[in-house]
């Protein structure tokens, strides 16, 4: 197939926007952040119920997706940490409810028109909770996340065992990112250069020499990162462990969407970045690594 030059210019300029964007959004502010995932959230889930529709072969109410989009709002937002208030006005304990229960009224008054809610739609888009909403609740989780944490505060502390890191907000968003970056990059190039064995049929070009090799690599880039860039020394050990497995999870999630596009029978999940696809084709790894991260971060990390 020939080279093109169009779709080229096109995919690195949606690219650039992109990363600008991203960055923009991650390393700003922690409202920036909030705005950026914000944005995320509402994305995915209009992508996530256009998918449903087309398997489904439904129509959901409009009702059942602003309702379910308020609730899950509320959900992102009652994982904020103390950081996100003004003048006191905690955003977790303030506004989180008042949206679910907006969303919940929607529903409620979905129920009296003469398009019903039907079961068929909902259990499949209350589902949209858990698999959009939970993880981008616990990304902004992550911000800030520290053992003593002041609202105001421009770092956070790390502590492993009897060594104390101070470390800046976004730090652990930006290494779930980067590894998954890494593994998707690496994966590409392995599995093209060597890619022989078929990993699955939902998603073909899909090899286990493309995935183990950018697991790996993902997993060592971040250590040689950590250990020997930044030195971090004894932390690089536990920072290794979050980007394999970030990667790995990250796999299933690549995955997982790819199964509900070819059961929805559509290349991509929306057009919003042209030659990228759409929120759900962006974000697809990043939906199911960060609950595990955030398990093991909770867990081992303080």
């Amino acid at each position: 197939m020939a080279f093109n030059w169009q779709t080229f210019r096109t995919r690195t300029l949606t690219a650039a926007v992109f990363v600008a964007v991203m960055l923009a959004g991650l390393l700003i502010s922690r409202w920036t952040f909030l705005l950026l995932f914000s944005a995320i959230h509402f994305g995915c889930w209009w992508e996530y119920l256009k998918l449903i529709e087309k398997i489904r072969k439904v129509s959901v109410h409009h009702y059942l997706k602003f309702g379910l989009m308020l609730i899950g709002f509320g959900l992102m937002l009652s994982f904020c940490q103390p950081a996100y208030q003004i003048d006191g006005y905690k955003l977790a304990e303030k506004l989180s409810l008042p949206l679910s229960a907006a969303g919940v009224a929607l529903l409620l008054v979905g129920t009296f028109q003469k398009e019903k809610i039907t079961m068929q739609s909902f259990i499949p888009s209350f589902l949209g909770l858990f698999y959009i909403s939970m993880p981008w609740g616990l990304m902004m989780n992550l911000y800030a996340k520290a053992d003593v944490y002041s609202s105001y505060s421009l770092t956070t502390d790390i502590r492993w065992h009897d060594s104390v890191f101070v470390v800046v907000p976004y730090f652990y968003p930006i290494l779930i990112i980067a590894s998954l970056w890494i593994n998707d990059t690496m994966a590409y190039i392995i599995g093209s250069l060597i890619g022989k064995t078929q990993m699955t049929k939902i998603s073909p070009k899909k090899t286990w020499e493309g995935t183990i090799g950018g697991i790996a690599l993902s997993a060592s880039v971040i250590f040689l990162l950590a250990y020997y860039i930044f030195h971090l020394g004894i932390l690089s050990y536990p920072l290794t462990a979050v980007a394999t497995l970030a990667s790995i999870t990250g796999t299933f999630g690549d995955l997982f969407e790819s199964k509900l596009k070819r059961m929805a029978g559509v290349k991509d999940s929306g057009h919003i970045m042209p030659g990228h696809g759409g929120f759900l084709d962006r974000f697809d790894s990043l939906l199911i690594a960060t609950p595990f991260v955030w398990l093991y971060v909770y867990f081992f990390m303080h």
